[in-house]
């Protein structure tokens, strides 16, 4: 065995090398990365021709050869060997399956004695070809206790929200918490969703809030860096929601503008508005009031609002009693009266709709007006992802606001609208079983995108007890478990297989029951009826229901409709 010095291009690639397909294109700039940063660590391995020729043939190491080419290595370090019998075949086979990767705190704690080496979080990442935030993500489990990086190291790590919340705790609250979750050897597979569950604390985020960096200070107010957060949005945070909340109760207070005034939220977020007042859906007029009030997530928001006007007094004189500005208030027959506006919203909604019927329209607007629609304020949806149960359309408004530009026009490229979009599918469909279930089209919606795949592994203790017996032996098909005679004796022992491999039980998958489907899509068939000689239209939708009552219809003459539609 010999250390010798050559160059990397010289070098012939061993026919019988075990790596024959393509290897991965970001491994190889991780490797190219590393070389250029720090050199070859390990020195390929190589032999002698089998024709006697002075050349040398790669045993081992293949990869780095190709990345110090590239690298623009002159000159490398190589360890030659005698060639062995089988061409170096075996040798390329188990130095290619002993590769592993390491675990993210193995790899942390490397990244440690780094930076105790004076290495930078930037310098690292270049070497490592990883972006600086992934390596200052790492380092985020210096925040975590000991204990639970011990148990991590093991292999049994929670998954990136879990751990973002673990690392935002402080080290006595994960101490109480862990004592309470930590493994035993009856269950040694630790429920990392309960051990975030105990530590979740609410946040107010900065970009949610209207104050400075004055009130912040005065406050108290430390933002603290959501590290797992995408890179382009302001992540920073706090859990002090006393404190923000009251930086946002004085910046109202001191940016409430004339004839405004600070209101609280209902029960389900919406503003407590003075009372006989009509809230202002379109364009504030001068004489309107603002109410300013806090939504469910502490963001500022503010509606216009009018109060009726004043009654004309008693009196022979014919004074009108004076406003704000001391002027007098005439009592004028507006330019269109309540029935006009009635009319003219029938109208409009007619044109609206046969627009959207025939009218040619780009895919990309279609998506965009889907996602406008989820936020009219006839809209309500049960969530299954905010904190709250039950919202209206200032939740999903959100979805809608990023398409318009700072002029209010409709403006949005592919990615943006494709990020709207799936924002608004993730808020919208619910497989919980709750008021927020969205029923069997969110089984569709999962089987269509292959959720299936995105499963966890439910091959533990806490999901495997909630099966039957028969369910559970059910479970030991196609695996070397046998059932055993006690109920949790076979548990345990599916438990630690499962271990190694990830096992989703069949009622979890996504694709629809046939029945529920077809049930489903019978009750919502469309059912196409030809206008009657008065020229009324068969009755389809809910909101047509809503708008005949709110012009006076009978509301017994839709409850036909319907009738007749199902049969």
């Amino acid at each position: 065995m010999e250390l010798k010095f050559v160059d990397p291009r010289a070098l012939k690639e061993n026919p019988d090398k075990a790596r024959r397909s393509k290897s991965n294109p970001q491994a190889d700039a991780l490797l190219l990365a590393t070389i250029r940063a720090v050199g070859i660590v390990q020195p390929p391995v190589v032999s002698a021709e089998a024709d006697g020729g002075n050349g040398f043939v790669i045993d081992a190491g293949h990869r780095r050869v190709k990345q110090a080419v590239a690298a623009g290595l002159e000159e490398i370090a190589v360890l030659v060997i005698e060639r062995a019998d089988d061409g170096g075949a075996m040798r390329s086979l188990v130095t290619t399956l002993a590769h592993e990767q390491l675990n993210p705190v193995d790899l942390w704690r490397a990244i440690e004695r780094l930076i105790a080496a004076d290495w930078t979080e930037e310098a690292i990442a270049i070497a490592l070809a990883l972006p600086v935030r992934q390596i200052r993500k790492l380092r985020l489990l210096a925040n975590v206790l000991p204990a639970m990086l011990d148990h991590m190291a093991k292999g049994d790590m929670p998954n990136e929200g879990q751990l973002r919340t673990i690392a935002s705790a402080a080290l006595d609250e994960q101490r109480q918490v862990w004592k309470k979750h930590k493994p035993s050897k009856a269950d040694p597979q630790v429920s990392w969703w309960s051990v975030a569950q105990g530590l979740q604390k609410t946040r107010m985020y900065a970009r949610d809030a209207s104050f400075g960096d004055d009130l912040a200070q005065a406050y108290g107010i430390a933002w603290v860096e959501d590290l797992f957060a995408p890179a382009d949005e302001d992540s920073r945070y706090t859990i002090d929601v006393e404190a923000f909340l009251g930086a946002q109760q004085e910046w109202m207070t001191q940016n409430l503008p004339k004839r405004g005034s600070i209101v609280e939220a209902g029960q389900w977020g919406e503003p407590k508005l003075p009372p006989k007042a009509e809230r202002v859906y379109g364009k504030a007029t001068r004489s309107d009031h603002t109410a300013m009030y806090l939504d469910r997530d502490g963001k500022v928001q503010s509606v216009a609002y009018r109060m009726p006007e004043a009654k004309k007094p008693k009196g022979g004189n014919g004074a009108q009693p004076t406003g704000d500005d001391d002027a007098p208030i005439v009592n004028t027959r507006p330019d269109v009266t309540r029935k006009g506006m009635e009319m003219i919203g029938d109208l409009r909604t007619d044109a609206l709709h046969e627009a959207l019927s025939r009218a040619p329209i780009e895919d990309d607007t279609l998506m965009a007006l889907l996602v406008l629609a989820f936020a009219g304020q006839n809209v309500s949806v049960a969530s299954g992802t905010r904190d709250v149960s039950y919202y209206g359309a200032a939740g999903l408004g959100e979805h809608a606001a990023r398409l318009f530009d700072q002029d209010g026009k409709l403006e949005f490229d592919m990615e943006t609208l494709r990020a709207a979009v799936r924002s608004l599918l993730i808020d919208v469909l619910s497989c919980r079983e709750n008021r927020s279930a969205s029923g069997v089209i969110a089984r569709v919606a999962g089987n269509v995108i292959g959720a299936d795949n995105y499963l966890p592994n439910m091959g533990t203790d806490e999901f495997l007890s909630c099966l039957s017996r028969p369910a559970l032996e059910a479970s030991c098909k196609d695996t070397s478990v046998l059932p055993r005679q006690r109920v949790k004796d076979t548990r345990a022992a599916l438990v630690e297989h499962f271990r190694q491999e990830r096992f989703v039980h069949q009622a979890a998958l996504f694709a629809p029951d046939p029945e529920k489907l077809s049930a489903w899509l019978r009750k919502n068939e469309v059912s196409e009826e030809p206008e009657d000689e008065s020229g009324s239209e068969p009755v389809t939708l809910d909101g047509d229901a809503a708008e005949g009552q709110a012009q006076g219809r009978d509301a017994s003459d839709y409850d036909e409709g319907f009738r007749e539609a199902a049969e």
